[in-house]
């Protein structure tokens, strides 16, 4: 077997990229140290709603994000977690790189290409995104009934 040169290999990854981040930035960027073209297969809402997920950004501007980065050379829709071989297969992928988040689920491709765990970009993820926001509002609503409370209490005292 020949072996390629990094600057010959192609890599895929796989991701919702909601709310994209600088974390999905600093993904691509180690990916392309170890080839020359990078596929993204962004979930599409459907599949996500399949997980148990909702994207607030939707799948096509999701979509047109990742498209439009100079680091990444094709998009294409994620609509199973079956498609992962035949992705594989079809873009003659020689890497199959993810988040170490997702450690040891995917070693069954090793069949098929190298499998590729990269450790998580420190204190950003989707996740901790939208709990932030989730509390924002949670404190927002707090603050809005305190005052909400202390009119009422100036009220009663006025009348």
């Amino acid at each position: 077997m020949v072996c390629k040169s990094t600057m010959e290999k192609t890599s895929i990854t796989y991701g919702t990229f909601d709310l994209y981040h600088i974390g999905h930035i600093k993904l691509f960027q180690r990916i392309k140290e170890f080839s020359s073209k990078l596929i993204v297969a962004v979930s599409t809402d459907e599949f996500n709603l399949s997980k148990g997920k909702k994207s607030i950004i939707p799948f096509e501007n999701r979509f047109e994000i990742i498209k439009n980065l100079r680091c990444v050379d094709l998009v294409i829709p994620e609509e199973s977690w079956d498609q992962k071989i035949s992705d594989i297969i079809e873009y003659k992928v020689d890497n199959f790189i993810m988040g170490s988040d997702w450690e040891g689920k995917f070693d069954f491709l090793k069949k098929y290409c190298d499998v590729i765990y990269l450790p998580r970009t420190e204190g950003v993820s989707t996740t901790l995104i939208k709990n932030s926001i989730s509390d924002l509002k949670n404190i927002k609503v707090e603050s809005i009934n305190s005052a909400l409370n202390l009119l009422q209490q100036i009220r009663s005292q006025l009348s």
